[in-house]
Parts: C-alpha cells; structure tokens; sequence
C-alpha cells in the first residue's frame, strides 16, 4: 500500500475516534447486526469538519474538499478493517457493500467554493463540494431509487456467479440507469451479469427546483438600476434522510456536488444535496442618523413618531401628506412581516378602496419593494400553488410555488381585485381565513395509485385594491341605509369581511384631479422647498433599515393594553350583534387587534404594548369596521387616525389632544357597553 495514502487511513481512524463519529458507526452497526438481515449495501453517513481533518493530515482535507468520490473510499476501507477486526456485523461480505455518505459541516469562506448560476463560468464537472443558496420554487412529491444493487455472473461455473462481488452503488450526479442496467459484463470470465432482485436496496428521492435570491427582483415590478444578469432555475435532489426537508417558498443554504444530467437531447445542470440549512433572516443593527432625530424630537409623544413617518412616507411617488392613513396601514403591515419559519406568525392584509387607482398602485408598489420578499403578483400568472408534471421526465407530480408562497414572510400585492375571476376570489378567501391552501395530486394522471391532497401554509400578507369609480359603474347601486357604509356589491361580503383592514381613500376627493402630476411638477420647479427637501432627508434606504429593524423586535402586550383590547372587543361584539344575523365582528377581530397594537409598537421601536398603541390600532379597526357594516355607538371620523394636516409643531399637538378626547371615548364605550369589563380611567 502507498505510504500516503496508509497515512490518510490512520488520520481518517484517528479523526473518527476524536470526533465520535467512531462510536456513532459502531452504534449503526449494532442496528444492521441486530437485524440478522443480509443487505447488498449498509449505508452509514460520517459527519466531516474540513477544518479539523485539515489540521490532521492537509492531504486528506484537500481529498475530502476536491476529490470527495477519493475520499470516500478511504473511509470505506477504515470502516470495513473496523466492521471485520471487531466483528460488528457478521453477514458482511466485502468492501464493496460499504456505502459511505461523507457530509462536511462547512466549506471554507471562500469564493471558489460558491456556486452561484448568476455567475459564469459553471464548474459542474469536477465532482466536488460547493456551497449554495437559493428559494423553493417548485417541488416534487417522493419517489424510490435505488441506492444500491447485487449482481450475479450468469455463467454459472463462473466464481463470481455467487457472493457480493459486483455491487453497484448510487454516486452523487448518476442517474437510474448508471446504477442498473443490463449491459453489464463480468470482468472474469466477460459473461453477462444478472441482478439478484431480492438484495436490491431503495432509497427515497425528490426533485426540488430552485432559484437565486437575487432572481426576486424581477417580481417586485421595478428597476434598481442594477446591471441586468439572467435568471435561471436549478434542480437539486433531496436523497433518502434529507426528503421533505425543503418547504416551498423558503430559502436554503445547502452543501451539494453539481453534476451535468442528459435527458434526451437536453442537457441540465443539477446539484446533489448534502446537507441543508435553512436561512436565518438578515437583520440590521440599527436605523439611519435621521430617524434617530426624529424619534428624540417626537419622544413626548407617543403618537408623533409613527404619524411623521407616514406623513413623509413614499415621498418620491405621492404627495407628502396624503393618503396618511393608508401610508401608516402600509408601514404597519410591512412591520409585521416575518422572515422566519413561523407558523404562529401576524398578518396584516389590506384591501384599498380608492377612485385614483393609479396613485394606489403607484404606493403599494413602491411599498411592496421595501421588503426582500415583496412580490407583485402578474397578472398573466396564479397567485396558489399549481400541479403540473416533472420536467425531467419522471411523469411525477410537481407543485409551482406561484406568487403566495414566493412571497413566504414578506407581502403578495395582487394588484386590482376586480381583475380577478370569481373562482380565484373565493380561493383567495379561504386562504386567507385559515391561511392555508390544499393542493390536490390526481393519482392516476402522475402514476400514483392513490390521489393525494398536500396541504401547504401560506405565510404572507395580501394587499390589493378596489376601484370605487368603476365599481359603481359596472354594478347596480342600493340604497344604503347604514351610515358610513361603503356600497361594495361587487365583492362578496366574506371576502371583504376576510382582509384585516379595509381603507377607504377619499382624501385627494377636494384637491387638484390630478394630484401625482402636480405633485411631480412641483417637485420639478421647486426642488428645494421646504416641504420636499424634509421628505427627501428620509431615503427609500432608511425605510427599509427601518423596517427590518422594527420587525425583528420581540414585543409583549402590558396588561393594560391587553384589558383595553378585551373591553373593547367585547363592547363592540354586543352592540354590532342582532337577533337576525348574529354577530358581525369576525372571529379573527381579536387577533387583527393585537395584530395591529403590536406593528404600532414595533413602528415606535417601542418593546411594550401600551393604551396609546392600543388606540391607534382600534380607531383604523373601528373605521374598518364602519366601511364594512355601518356605524356604531362607538361613532369615529373617517380620517380619525389623522384628523388634520400635519405641517408643524402645532398641528401635531392638536392631534394628540384629539386622540386623547377619543382616548376617553373608547373608555367610555367599554365601560357603557362591555360586560363585566373593568378599565382603569384617568380619573380613577
């Protein structure tokens, strides 16, 4: 035996003993053992640090690093002198039954070992490990392959017509075939070779497709003025363990072998995963100089913060100070996205009902940008997941992300309601009533036996808008007796009962017919007016810093905060309750409350709850509530959140003085309307 490589052999020895890999691989071979069972192949997977084998024995590293195929043969020996010194499993054979899975920990930090499609050269030939990263977006169900075989001689006065001779395994990158087929030779006597069927060994496997992040911006519907690269889908195979271990529309880190797979005439460049790792979300330490200004000059209030934001808010593409209330809805939504894999996470959809539609999409699309998964659904695409099969040949089933689920943890904006058929209408609402969609896989059209109905969450909020003028236009409209009541007969009442908030934006009705142009005229002559140079102090950039910051806060309800939701939910559900039609306050009120209390705190960078953040997120629910079914007792102002123009100091405490007196009112209406329901006045 070559002096090096006996050396590698013992570093490999001595590394598994040090590492407790040794006592893991004896551990598994009890398990085989125990079976009493012969197998064509025992499989054991070895945990491997590149860092660590590296200062053992350099050589073995690079093997490990550049030549993982090399590598494994080297552990395949250790561990078969091993099994046979120590008689671990008594029906092994030869070396060849050994099937050894090395999965590194980590690669080394450096840009070699990245692969990345959005970058040329691809180095899929060398048969190494690289690091990647990517989104699901496209998933197949699981299916066998065979991850080892027996072959016999068939001359049967031949030696190898018996034992474990001819054993063939699934490498990284091969393909079904490559491991069975029946063109086999023996090498002894050139005779064909036969698999013995009772020792064939099947593993599981699934298709998973798969994109660059960077890929995300082409539907988000801007430009950032970045150079153009190609965007192109990859194919990564889940084997055995790591099946089902991707969930469509999240992103993975994973370690993998790239390998060049022929179909047909065509060619594909697919990744054979080792090991995965699912994202952790990228926060920021902090927020920008200027909103750290602001917040100290607006800290006597706890109000003032959150209404200069959406005042100067989107300046680039609406007026500063309009459209204040839908501007804050926004930032709120946006505040509770969640990067992380949460199944009890907070939503927040909004559902804008505006005579200016362009305005509308112009804001919610900007807006939509400002998280890295804001995804401007198209039109011409689904909005849930699809079926359609494996293009890869396979005849199986595959599921397409769609909109939704690419949109996993930030905002799907679906752009007008009405464009959207009635099926997709009523689909849309029961998703969002219980946050989940049913794909269903007929069985006998993908070769299964039995159909199959997998169930996938969807973890983001909807955003859309309505346009009122062409609303009254296309349908008949009633006679409305309920005051405050929006006449929406063109949506189904569940739907809209469905969104968390529904806004109604009349608050350009008195000004200029078109407000965007002049506002971009204005901007155009007078650049350095003082009413512009303030809003373009806070860059698109300081937002999103803002965002990702408010968002990663953990905040708590303080148990004022929470009694005063209580009380005031309770309250409300008796006076908008009659004998006919039961309640009509949704069973998921409470939550959107809570929902909307916590995105004022967290807009506040505050960490607790307070009644202030309570008022807020009850004043934009109650004026939801009003455009839905009508007025109540508890009778709010259209424009209650933000009853007068904010220009200066002055204005900013009329408005907190108005907030207060409605302070006072909801007190009010709790203690009239909520039974049993004790909230402490300031009186008290």
């Amino acid at each position: 035996m070559r002096p090096d490589l006996l050396k590698m052999k013992e570093v490999a020895l001595i590394y598994l003993d040090r590492s407790g890999g040794l006592q893991k691989f004896v551990d598994d071979c009890k398990q085989y053992n125990d079976s009493k069972q012969s197998y064509a192949v025992y499989r054991f997977i070895i945990s491997i640090n590149p860092s660590d084998i590296a200062e053992l024995d350099a050589a073995l590293g690079n093997q490990i690093l550049h030549k993982p195929m090399k590598a494994a043969q080297i552990f395949q020996s250790v561990c078969f002198i091993a099994i046979k010194t120590l008689s671990l499993i008594e029906q092994l054979q030869t070396e060849a039954q050994i099937n050894i899975v090395l999965k590194p920990t980590h690669l080394p930090s450096l840009p070699s070992y990245v692969l990345s499609l959005c970058e040329f050269p691809l180095d899929y030939i060398s048969q190494r490990f690289y690091m990647s990263e990517g989104i699901v977006i496209a998933m197949g169900t699981v299916t066998k392959y065979t991850q080892g075989a027996r072959f016999l001689c068939s001359e049967e006065t031949c030696p190898f017509s018996e034992g474990f001779n001819y054993i063939r395994v699934h490498i990284p990158g091969a393909t079904e075939s490559a491991t069975v087929r029946n063109d086999f030779v023996c090498s002894l006597c050139a005779s064909p070779l036969r698999e013995d069927m009772k020792f064939r060994v099947l593993g599981d496997k699934q298709l998973v497709e798969m994109i660059d992040a960077k890929a995300l911006s082409a539907f988000q519907g801007y430009s950032n003025n970045k150079p153009h690269f190609r965007i192109q889908s990859f194919t990564v195979f889940l084997r055995d363990e790591l099946s089902n271990k991707m969930k469509i529309g999240n992103k993975y880190r994973f370690i993998g072998i790239p390998a060049c797979i022929q179909n047909c005439s065509q060619f594909t460049v697919c990744i054979e995963v080792n090991s995965i790792q699912l994202c952790s979300p990228e926060g920021t330490s902090g927020i920008s100089e200027n909103f750290k200004y602001l917040l100290s000059l607006t800290s006597s209030s706890c109000w003032r913060f959150t209404a200069m934001l959406a005042t100067i808010f989107a300046s680039q593409v609406v007026p500063p100070g309009t459209y204040n209330t839908l501007k804050l809805s926004i930032l709120l939504s946006l505040v509770q996205t969640c990067d992380r894999d949460r199944e009890t996470a907070d939503y927040l959809d909004l559902l804008i009902v505006t005579s200016d539609t362009l305005i509308a999409d112009r804001l919610l699309n900007y807006s939509v940008c400002l998280v890295a998964r804001g995804i401007r659904h198209p039109a011409s695409n689904d909005i849930f997941p699809t079926v359609s099969k494996d293009k890869h040949g396979t005849g199986t089933a595959n599921i397409q992300a769609c909109s939704a689920l690419l949109a996993t943890g930030g905002i799907c904006f679906i752009g007008d309601l009405l464009s959207h058929k009635k099926d997709k209408l009523e689909l849309l609402q029961s998703v969002l009533e219980s946050r989940t969609t049913t794909v269903f896989i007929p069985g006998k059209k993908y070769g299964e036996d039995v159909d199959q109905q997998v169930i996938l969450p969807i973890q983001t909020s909807f955003w859309t808008f309505v346009d009122e003028d062409l609303s009254s236009k296309k349908y008949v409209q009633k006679d409305n007796t309920l005051i405050g009541k929006l006449d929406l007969s063109s949506i189904a009442a569940n739907l809209i009962d469905a969104f968390g908030l529904l806004i109604h934006c009349n608050e350009l009705s008195c000004q200029p017919a078109l407000p965007l142009l002049d506002h971009i005229m204005k901007k155009a002559i007078d650049a350095e007016d003082e009413h512009y140079t303030i809003a373009q102090q806070f860059r698109t950039q300081d937002y999103e810093e803002l965002i990702v910051f408010a968002k990663n806060l953990h905040v708590e309800l303080s148990s004022e905060a929470e009694r005063l939701i209580h009380g005031y939910y309770l309250a409300s559900r008796r006076v908008r309750t009659d004998s006919i039609h039961g309640t009509k306050l949704s069973t998921s009120a409470l939550k959107i409350l809570v929902s909307l209390a916590k995105a004022h705190t967290k807009l506040s960078l505050r960490k607790k709850v307070l009644e202030e953040d309570v008022l807020i997120a009850v004043l934009l629910f109650e004026s939801s509530l009003t455009l839905k079914h009508g007025a109540s007792v508890f009778c709010v102002a259209p424009n209650a959140v933000f009853p007068f123009d904010l220009s200066d100091e002055v204005t900013l405490q009329q408005r907190d003085v108005y907030l207060m007196q409605c302070h006072q009112q909801l007190l009010q209406f709790i203690a009239t309307y909520g039974p049993g329901t004790h909230v402490t006045t300031s009186e008290e």
